[in-house]
């Protein structure tokens, strides 16, 4: 009798046999949300610099410690600076230059900004770090994801009510329930009718009740994705040209077009996980952040057009596996960190303002006398959205050993 795991192997190796990638073999198992909400998570991969993402300016030390990296405070005008200026948001903290596009989202207090998070584990280990973060239990790894757990037990869920934006599963989306990886859902198909029944037929007569589901599940999935895939992207039917524009965001900008066209055509997606990388910049860091955020930011602005109305239901999510050094080195650059910061955006948002307590950049307040301290836990934000946007009241299961004190007020009553 043919195993889960060789049937797995064999399937994988025939689909890779007729040049197509086996996108949806890479499945493991989710629970479910209540429909109509969605909860979008973005990993900044690396290490993404707080400081100059939405810069303190307004904290005297600011430009004392980064005397070449420091964004020029705001001018009075709308854009700062120019690129390495700052767009004020309250006389304190301003955005980067180039995240002038998430302005509007901010000015329409749909985009919230929450200072001075992280996680409390003191590791300054990418690896370590990231599987912290993804897995919800900093100091130690878990099996699975925290938005795996997050999502609430349902009968009937649709096949792709969790999305893994990329060709493989992450470890934030891992775990007992189901998930599946769409890199391009144009190629989430078996081009050969025949070989298509004939393993539809091996799973449905598989008396293995989990294969026999994830092979219901894909199949299910694949066919969803099949008929969007008929459908021109909105961009190409926009009048005048004025479209979202996707291909300004880069890798992130695809990964969100693809979210967008499945939420749009009501495929049921109720969690998906984007990430973007590139964001460890020990030496030349402004240039190159100056690439990645808007790249970010044009992903970004494109996807809430692209929702209109329906970004009432979805929010949005950045975090990152740690920050970087309050000072700069000595090759225009910083070094690996502790605290940082995350965006939070989306109808539901209470936005408009910038959440947590900022610690100061003092000598005697940075952690360990080189890096902002953490005054928000990365697990308190994500509580409050899955708690009060997924409706996942089980916190304990979600993040094992955390108790969530006081509300940061993230969404609208």
């Amino acid at each position: 009798m043919l195993t889960r795991r060789i049937f797995l192997r064999g399937s994988a190796m025939v689909m890779a046999g007729m040049g197509t990638p086996p996108l949806w073999l890479a499945r493991t198992a989710i629970a479910e949300s209540r429909k109509n909400k969605t909860l979008v998570a973005i990993f900044l991969r690396g290490a993404a610099d707080g400081l100059n993402i939405v810069a303190p300016f307004g904290d005297k030390r600011y430009r004392e410690l980064r005397p070449t990296l420091a964004l020029a405070p705001p001018s009075g005008q709308s854009n700062g600076n120019g690129p390495f200026g700052a767009i004020d948001l309250d006389g304190t903290f301003g955005l980067n230059g180039s995240l002038q596009p998430l302005k509007g989202l901010w000015d329409k207090q749909q985009l919230a900004i929450v200072e001075a998070t992280g996680s409390p584990d003191p590791t300054r280990s990418h690896f370590d770090a990231q599987d912290y973060m993804e897995s919800g239990t900093p100091g130690k790894s878990a099996d699975g994801g925290w938005l795996n757990r997050a999502l609430p037990e349902e009968t009937g869920p649709s096949p792709l009510r969790a999305v893994a934006l990329g060709n493989q599963v992450p470890r934030t989306l891992r775990g007992e329930h189901e998930v599946i990886a769409v890199g391009n859902a144009q190629q989430y198909t078996i081009s050969n009718p025949e070989t298509a029944s004939i393993l539809q037929n091996m799973y449905s007569l598989s008396t293995d009740a989990p294969l026999r589901r994830t092979g219901k599940d894909a199949f299910d999935a694949m066919k969803i994705l099949q008929s969007i895939n008929k459908t021109p992207p909105e961009a190409e039917n926009a009048p005048n040209g004025n479209g979202p524009r996707f291909a300004q965001g880069g890798e992130l900008g695809r990964s969100l077009e693809q979210l967008a066209r499945l939420i749009k055509a009501d495929a049921g997606v109720e969690a998906a996980f984007a990430e973007m990388g590139g964001w460890d910049h020990h030496g030349n860091e402004n240039p190159q952040l100056l690439n990645l955020l808007r790249q970010f930011s044009n992903g970004i602005a494109a996807f809430c057009q692209a929702m209109g109305d329906r970004m009432e239901d979805i929010v949005l999510v950045t975090m990152s596996e740690f920050g970087r050094t309050v000072e700069e080195n000595g090759n225009a650059g910083t070094d690996h960190g502790h605290g940082s910061m995350m965006f939070v955006l989306g109808g539901p948002v209470a936005g408009g303002k910038v959440h947590g307590k900022w610690p100061g950049l003092e000598k005697e307040q940075l952690y360990e006398g080189r890096d902002l301290a953490v005054t928000t836990d990365f697990r308190a934000v994500l509580s409050e959205l899955v708690r009060g946007h997924l409706g996942q009241n089980d916190l304990s299961a979600v993040f094992p050993g955390f108790e969530p004190g006081q509300p940061l007020g993230l969404l609208r009553s």
